[in-house]
């Protein structure tokens, strides 16, 4: 066998399996070993913490070991035949807990879910499957995807962050980002509803895409804010994101708001370059706007400067490449983009929350009732932790007929406020013919454990960049650009037109082969430098 398969990408595996260098069961093996170096105990209901879990990332719920043998086994007796084994052949993927996946517990991080089999697999992950993927595992995340840090999961330990695991990975695919951060698998499946791919992915020094609303299928995830919601692909380089974005992507029968547009060749062009291409940078997303906690004022901070100079220093890359800067694009409805979110989240939250009422499946209360309406109202109180219930709350509070005016129906307007930015700003014939807008991922690096936790508005405000383009549906996607003076990983975003990942990848790729042989590009997390 050779070694250390696990710094290879998942082009790279594919091409090693496909071509019989390696086997399948081989890749499988070293990546349950590096799991069990680097993991420690999978997250559960009531854990005791132990200083020991301080050492580890925890980045799973759910091993799937048995089921991963049976895949590997079947690719290697595929391509034993002389058949097509599909673009992943033996590439491991874990898959964050919010997708249903056959057989296996899918519990959305969630008491209420702690024992519910899915009786079938998401289009997502089912697909990734066909093409030859050997799942490893259902990995932690904030409670139905209701944070920015990870914490909230009922399943502990929580995630942490590779590069220091005194710090979280992000929320809430913090379990996807840890594990392909620590090479626990070459690509992981996430979510994004606020930035929840590519909020994580600067995090953990790792590539994270939100695609276009509708170019992934929805079926068979857990909702949370259906009209925001992007299942999208986690990876540690750019060419290994398109390639699991060209799988996953398509239309969906089982899925009516799958978009039926054709899916590209996202690997065709990715090396083409940047040249003559139109890249925006925004004032806007160089400074937050968040409500002071002692008088409720809004203050308006401008983001540290290590972050801007990641993405100036970006900017000066793509001018040496070629590509055309165009400076001071105004985004101003981004600064809403938070508020927005707060409502049209929360009352679709609670719609999709409706459904867990402890009668068909999931969390029964075990006390005794005197009647069906006490069950419901045991069974929500003791399944959901305390993010869902504020979301619940919040949710038919905004929506109710007295408040739908003054908070629901404006935040639906504000949104297509929002919208409108990008389609100024991208508008072929418009004023700044954009391709891409460059922009930081992040206000802050990875902040540390218990340091926001607990204060559902300033751990909203990790999302204040990335959550614009979920109100507008475009795509994004997040790159590490270096580390901060702590030395935690910087992400900068791209952000594209509808439809139009294969620039976006395109531009992330140019960037990537351009800073490949800097010194920071040769850095790994602590987990895997033994500290």
């Amino acid at each position: 066998m050779m070694s250390d398969l696990n710094s290879y990408s998942a082009l790279e595996l594919a091409e090693l399996v496909r071509t019989r260098q390696v086997s399948a069961e081989e890749v499988l093996d070293a990546s349950l070993a590096r799991i069990e170096e680097v993991d420690g105990r999978p997250g559960a209901l009531d854990a005791d913490l132990s200083p020991e879990d301080a050492g580890k990332v925890h980045a799973f719920i759910t091993h799937t070991n048995e089921l991963a043998h049976r895949q590997a086994q079947d690719v290697d007796a595929r391509i034993a035949k002389g058949e097509d084994a599909g673009l992943l052949p033996g590439v491991p993927f874990t898959v964050k807990d919010i997708f249903c996946v056959r057989g296996t517990p899918s519990t959305a991080a969630s008491r209420i879910l702690a024992n519910f089999t899915a009786p079938y697999t998401a289009t997502p992950v089912e697909r990734m499957l066909a093409a030859g993927g050997v799942m490893l595992g259902k990995v932690n995340l904030d409670e139905f995807t209701y944070g920015s840090s990870s914490e909230s999961s009922a399943f502990q330990p929580s995630p942490r962050n590779p590069w220091d695991l005194s710090r979280v990975p992000g929320g809430s695919s913090g379990g996807s980002v840890a594990a392909v951060a620590a090479g626990e698998g070459a690509l992981s499946l996430g979510t994004d509803t606020a930035g929840s791919i590519r909020q994580p992915a600067a995090f953990c020094g790792v590539v994270g895409m939100k695609p276009t609303y509708g170019r992934v299928s929805r079926y068979g995830l857990i909702a949370f804010g259906s009209s925001l919601d992007c299942p999208g692909p986690l990876a540690r380089n750019v060419k290994d994101a398109a390639l699991m974005l060209q799988v996953i992507a398509g239309a969906d029968k089982a899925d009516a708001t799958a978009a039926v547009k054709p899916v590209p060749d996202y690997l065709q062009d990715i090396e083409k370059g940047v040249k003559g291409m139109r890249i925006g940078l925004s004032p806007d997303y160089f400074r937050i706007t968040f409500p002071d906690p002692q008088s409720g004022e809004y203050i308006e901070q401008s983001l540290p400067q290590e972050m801007q100079d990641a993405v100036y220093q970006a900017a000066e890359t793509y001018r040496a490449l070629g590509a055309e800067i165009i400076e001071d694009v105004p985004m101003p409805n981004t600064r809403f983009g938070i508020p927005v979110y707060f409502v049209i989240s929360r009352v679709e939250a609670a719609s999709n929350l409706h459904r867990f009422d402890g009668v068909k499946y999931g969390y029964r209360t075990q006390k005794p009732v005197a009647d069906l309406k006490e069950m419901y109202r045991r069974s929500r109180g003791e399944g959901f932790g305390l993010q869902p219930k504020l979301r619940i709350l919040m949710g038919m509070y905004v929506s109710a007929a007295q408040y739908s005016e003054q908070y629901y129906q404006r935040a639906l307007k504000v949104r297509t406020l929002i919208r409108c930015d990008f389609e100024q700003a991208f508008a072929p014939d418009g004023k700044y013919k954009l391709d891409a807008l460059l922009t930081p991922t992040t206000p802050t690096p990875a902040f540390e454990m218990a340091a926001v936790y607990g204060d559902s508005v300033m751990m909203q405000y990790a999302d204040q960049l990335t959550v614009p383009a979920n109100h507008a549906g475009v795509p994004g996607i997040s790159i590490p650009a270096g580390f901060s003076e702590d030395g935690l990983p910087v992400g900068i975003q791209l952000l594209g037109a509808d439809f139009n990942e294969a620039t976006l990848l395109r531009m992330a790729r140019s960037y990537e082969m351009a800073t490949e042989q800097e010194d920071w590009r040769k850095k790994k997390p602590a987990i895997l430098e033994g500290k």
